[in-house]
């Protein structure tokens, strides 16, 4: 069975885009050494990719070539549009259809989404391991990772690293 793994970046007040969507907080933040945190490793291990249409149409939005050509992804969609071959929308039902992506063989799956995606598969116990980079500094509003409701879980710190730039990088599995 494929894991669903959280990768994220988070400020210190927990939101993960300012609420324009903006991520620029982190691509300005000084990073002398130019670590990725972790997200090469955390990449290869990875197939497929879930998030968000608001996650998606950020993604669009950047002057970047697409950075997930060699994975599926699925957006999880309102509104959605004619899948392509490296990109499904799901209309309805996120979580079945992600039971069943689940089940596939294969690597595991990156859910890039916070918001009420996570909320979602945190209320139905989908998300096996959440690695959290959180980046030393107060946006003081934005999108945040949780929205206001989501059941209540406890997780284990499977390993944490401190950059020379203060940003913590903590891995927590179920």
């Amino acid at each position: 069975m494929k894991k669903i793994k959280l990768y994220v970046a988070i400020s210190i007040d927990g939101y993960i885009a300012r609420i324009d969507g903006d991520l620029d907080w982190m691509s300005g933040f000084p990073n002398l050494g130019k670590t990725d945190y972790g997200y090469q490793a955390f990449f290869e291990l990875i197939d497929t990719v879930i998030m968000d249409e608001s996650t998606y149409l950020n993604i669009l939005s950047m002057d970047i070539i697409w950075p997930y050509k060699n994975k599926t992804v699925y957006v999880a969609t309102p509104y959605p549009t004619d899948d392509n071959d490296k990109v499904h929308f799901i209309p309805e039902d996120a979580i079945e259809t992600i039971s069943k992506l689940r089940e596939e063989e294969g690597k595991d799956i990156w859910l890039a989404s916070g918001g009420k995606l996570l909320s979602m598969l945190l209320e139905h116990d989908m998300i096996d391991e959440m690695v959290i980079n959180r980046y030393p500094l107060i946006l003081g509003c934005g999108t945040p990772l949780l929205p206001d409701y989501t059941k209540e879980s406890e997780w284990k710190v499977k390993d944490s690293i401190t950059y020379k730039n203060g940003v913590t990088g903590t891995i927590y599995t179920r």
